[in-house]
Protein backbone atom coordinates (compact mmCIF):
# COMPACT_ATOMS: atom_id res chain seq x y z
CA UNK A 1 0.00 0.00 0.00
CA UNK A 2 1.76 3.21 -1.20
CA UNK A 3 1.51 6.55 1.71
CA UNK A 4 -0.04 9.24 0.55
CA UNK A 5 3.15 12.62 0.88
CA UNK A 6 0.63 14.93 1.24
CA UNK A 7 -0.36 16.42 5.06
CA UNK A 8 -4.30 16.85 4.14
CA UNK A 9 -6.19 13.86 5.98
CA UNK A 10 -7.24 10.40 3.95
CA UNK A 11 -10.77 9.88 3.04
CA UNK A 12 -11.11 7.54 6.15
CA UNK A 13 -9.99 9.52 8.22
CA UNK A 14 -12.52 12.17 7.17
CA UNK A 15 -14.94 9.15 7.10
CA UNK A 16 -14.39 7.91 10.67
CA UNK A 17 -14.19 11.59 12.26
CA UNK A 18 -17.58 12.46 10.59
CA UNK A 19 -18.99 9.07 12.65
CA UNK A 20 -17.02 9.62 16.33
CA UNK A 21 -18.50 13.52 15.90
CA UNK A 22 -22.14 11.98 15.63
CA UNK A 23 -21.34 9.61 18.01
CA UNK A 24 -20.08 12.06 20.79
CA UNK A 25 -23.00 14.90 19.75
CA UNK A 26 -25.18 11.89 20.61
CA UNK A 27 -23.92 11.22 24.56
CA UNK A 28 -24.26 15.07 24.74
CA UNK A 29 -27.60 15.30 23.85
CA UNK A 30 -28.95 12.42 26.11
CA UNK A 31 -27.73 14.06 28.48
CA UNK A 32 -25.46 11.27 30.08
CA UNK A 33 -22.64 13.11 31.33
CA UNK A 34 -23.28 14.01 34.97
CA UNK A 35 -21.22 17.48 35.47
CA UNK A 36 -23.68 20.30 35.87
CA UNK A 37 -21.84 22.57 33.59
CA UNK A 38 -21.94 20.19 31.10
CA UNK A 39 -25.72 18.98 31.69
CA UNK A 40 -26.24 23.03 31.24
CA UNK A 41 -24.69 24.23 28.14
CA UNK A 42 -25.67 24.11 24.95
CA UNK A 43 -22.27 22.26 23.02
CA UNK A 44 -21.51 22.85 19.26
CA UNK A 45 -19.29 19.82 17.83
CA UNK A 46 -18.08 21.61 14.44
CA UNK A 47 -15.08 18.94 13.96
CA UNK A 48 -13.48 15.92 14.85
CA UNK A 49 -9.68 15.32 13.65
CA UNK A 50 -8.69 12.05 13.44
CA UNK A 51 -4.99 11.01 14.26
CA UNK A 52 -3.48 8.85 11.22
CA UNK A 53 -3.62 5.85 13.06
CA UNK A 54 -7.37 6.55 14.04
CA UNK A 55 -6.57 6.06 17.50
CA UNK A 56 -7.08 9.82 18.84
CA UNK A 57 -10.12 11.65 17.67
CA UNK A 58 -9.85 15.94 18.53
CA UNK A 59 -13.30 17.10 19.05
CA UNK A 60 -13.42 20.52 18.16
CA UNK A 61 -16.36 22.31 20.33
CA UNK A 62 -17.77 25.61 21.03
CA UNK A 63 -19.77 25.76 24.09
CA UNK A 64 -22.38 28.62 22.74
CA UNK A 65 -24.33 31.10 25.65
CA UNK A 66 -20.91 30.58 27.99
CA UNK A 67 -18.33 33.72 28.20
CA UNK A 68 -15.82 30.93 30.04
CA UNK A 69 -15.07 28.62 27.20
CA UNK A 70 -12.24 27.09 29.01
CA UNK A 71 -13.98 25.75 32.01
CA UNK A 72 -16.49 23.47 30.06
CA UNK A 73 -13.49 22.42 27.42
CA UNK A 74 -12.07 21.22 30.93
CA UNK A 75 -14.84 19.49 32.40
CA UNK A 76 -14.89 17.84 28.80
CA UNK A 77 -11.53 16.67 29.18
CA UNK A 78 -12.09 15.43 32.38
CA UNK A 79 -14.52 13.19 31.59
CA UNK A 80 -13.45 12.28 28.21
CA UNK A 81 -13.09 8.28 29.10
CA UNK A 82 -16.41 8.32 30.08
CA UNK A 83 -17.61 9.84 26.68
CA UNK A 84 -15.39 6.97 24.97
CA UNK A 85 -16.84 4.46 26.72
CA UNK A 86 -20.13 5.78 25.72
CA UNK A 87 -19.36 5.96 21.94
CA UNK A 88 -18.76 1.65 21.81
CA UNK A 89 -22.16 1.09 20.69
CA UNK A 90 -22.29 3.53 17.68
CA UNK A 91 -18.83 2.56 16.66
CA UNK A 92 -18.88 -1.14 17.05
CA UNK A 93 -16.95 -1.53 13.45
CA UNK A 94 -14.01 0.18 14.68
CA UNK A 95 -11.00 -1.99 15.36
CA UNK A 96 -9.71 0.80 18.38
CA UNK A 97 -12.15 2.99 19.98
CA UNK A 98 -10.35 6.73 19.42
CA UNK A 99 -9.07 8.68 22.78
CA UNK A 100 -11.20 11.66 23.12
CA UNK A 101 -9.64 15.07 22.99
CA UNK A 102 -11.53 18.37 23.35
CA UNK A 103 -10.28 21.68 22.11
CA UNK A 104 -11.69 25.14 21.81
CA UNK A 105 -12.59 25.79 18.00
CA UNK A 106 -11.78 29.20 17.48
CA UNK A 107 -12.70 29.22 13.63
CA UNK A 108 -15.56 31.25 14.39
CA UNK A 109 -13.55 34.00 15.78
CA UNK A 110 -11.07 34.15 12.79
CA UNK A 111 -14.21 34.12 10.37
CA UNK A 112 -15.25 36.97 11.84
CA UNK A 113 -12.30 39.12 11.96
CA UNK A 114 -12.10 37.94 8.44
CA UNK A 115 -15.28 39.48 8.13
CA UNK A 116 -14.59 42.71 9.74
CA UNK A 117 -11.66 43.30 8.18
CA UNK A 118 -13.61 42.85 4.39
CA UNK A 119 -16.06 45.19 5.54
CA UNK A 120 -13.24 47.86 6.59
CA UNK A 121 -13.41 51.21 4.87
CA UNK A 122 -9.86 50.09 3.74
CA UNK A 123 -10.59 47.55 2.04
CA UNK A 124 -14.11 48.29 0.58
CA UNK A 125 -12.74 51.26 -0.93
CA UNK A 126 -10.20 48.83 -3.06
CA UNK A 127 -12.95 47.00 -3.78
CA UNK A 128 -15.61 49.27 -4.78
CA UNK A 129 -16.06 49.18 -8.59
CA UNK A 130 -17.07 52.79 -9.02
CA UNK A 131 -14.12 54.66 -7.36
CA UNK A 132 -12.09 55.99 -10.38
CA UNK A 133 -8.10 55.70 -10.82
CA UNK A 134 -6.88 58.84 -11.72
CA UNK A 135 -3.67 58.88 -11.00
Amino acid sequence: MTRSTSSAPSQRMLRVGEQVRAAITQVLQRGEVRDPLIEKTVVSISEVRMSPDLKIATAYVTPLGVADHAAVIEALNKHAKFIRGRLGPQLRQMKYMPDVRFRDDTSFDNYQKIDALLRSPEVSRDLDPDTDDEE
